[in-house]
């Protein structure tokens, strides 16, 4: 008997938990073939078979807490009489039922899996519709909830509502059914970092506002032409990462970040573009930004964002990062204090553009595609007044594009 652990991550991470198994008990294993994935607090993680064999057991069922190095089922090493077919008729027979008389009811062939869910979910399986050709019920079957009402299904229904009462869960009114859904590590880890980030820094938020008809014109004009020569759209992130990096030049403790009792002051790029996924907020990082024309930030950050919505991110695309940039005007955000993304001492938000009517220099008033900018920053490390000259600068980068050819 093989037993098969949780391998060796990267060096940051030291348990997950197990999003699903791609086998079953029961199914036979390909070195090197996929066995389950594993949620990480960064990425998901496909977990290979080092060996061929039957899957005898599995010991941490999908949405078990796993360390590195835990053991998660034991494999049965492949023999010449051990093929996938003969293992799955030997367990038909050992769990063919003793003869009983004609009257009585049959007793379904399952796997072990499908049983242990069949009496968590008080599931007749005698009324579940079997895929296998050999008659066999497996665990994906029992799944499938049948569509006629019956108090099976009405049972099962009333325990994914309403879990046993624990001696600090309160019991439950039937008339008023809630929901009970296990966090992800992802969005635990999420939360846990927020928290800290507010515990660890004394961050503070300045605000100010940009006029974006420059940015907006240089789209209007440009970005069919832009799209024809890069294969690309031209987006507004690219303006504000550049804007970004002039500003961070000019104000570098921005993008510093403390270790211990120093500070460092890092020469180099990497801007985290925060992205929105269905498993909750994450930041890839564009790496040395200040080296990629507008096209290759925009092609970086396409990358990116299809690789976060398919759940793609490798551990490099989210480690590091220098500052990050957050975008929650593509959500309708008018206004919002964005949390600093540690160790990093600096984060920009974006938000919606809106028409305001604005007060021009010579006392006129004109309607404008203003939009609210916001710097939440370290003042442990940045005072004041740099984080205001350093969104003022922002300001003005993006008011008079030319100058991010000449500064960002």
């Amino acid at each position: 008997m093989i037993e098969i652990k949780v391998p060796e991550l990267a060096e940051s991470i030291t348990e997950g938990t197990i999003a699903r198994w791609l086998k079953e008990e029961g199914d036979s294993v390909s070195e090197g073939e996929v066995l389950l994935e594993l949620e990480t607090d960064k990425v998901n993680l496909e977990i290979q078979a080092e060996n061929p064999g039957i899957l005898e057991k599995i010991v941490k069922p999908a949405g078990e807490n796993v360390q590195v190095g835990e053991v998660i089922a034991h494999l049965k090493e492949q023999t010449a009489g051990n093929t996938k077919e003969e293992e799955t008729a030997e367990r038909r027979r050992e769990e063919q039922p003793e003869e009983k008389p004609k009257s009585s009811p049959s007793v379904p062939i399952a796997s072990p899996a499908a049983r242990r869910r069949a009496r968590e979910h008080g599931i007749d399986l005698n009324r579940v519709q079997g895929r296998d050709p050999l008659g066999r019920i497996r665990m994906d079957d029992v799944g499938k909830r049948p569509t006629d009402p019956s108090p099976a299904k009405e049972e099962s229904v009333t325990k994914s509502v309403a879990p046993r009462e624990g001696k600090d869960r309160p019991p439950e009114d039937p008339m008023r059914p809630v929901e009970r859904k296990r966090m992800s590590r992802r969005r635990l880890t999420i939360a846990n970092r927020l928290v800290q980030a507010q515990h660890n820094a004394a961050m503070l938020t300045t605000f100010n506002e940009v006029d974006m008809s420059a940015v907006i014109d240089i789209r209007r004009r440009r970005k069919e032409a832009f799209r024809q020569r890069h294969e690309v759209g031209l987006g507004f992130m690219s303006f504000f990462t550049k804007a970004v990096v002039g500003a961070l030049k000019e104000f570098p403790l921005l993008n510093a970040e403390i270790r211990g009792e120093e500070i460092l002051i890092k020469k180099y790029y990497d801007i985290g573009i925060a992205v929105a996924t269905d498993e909750g907020l994450v930041v890839p990082v564009v790496r040395n930004a200040d080296r990629l024309s507008f096209a290759g930030i925009e092609r970086e950050i396409a990358s990116l964002a299809e690789k976060a919505r398919s759940n793609t991110l490798t551990l490099d695309d989210l480690s590091g990062g220098t500052f990050t940039i957050t975008n929650g005007g593509v959500f309708g955000s008018l206004l919002s204090t964005p949390i600093l993304n540690a160790p990093q001492v600096g984060i920009l938000g974006m938000h919606t553009i809106q028409k305001r009517p604005v007060t021009l220099k010579d006392g006129s008033i004109e309607s404008l595609p203003m939009m609210y900018i916001a710097l939440s920053y370290d003042h442990r490390l940045i005072d004041g007044r740099e984080a205001v000259q350093f969104l003022v600068r922002v300001k003005e980068m993006l008011e008079d594009p030319e100058l991010l050819l000449l500064e960002g």
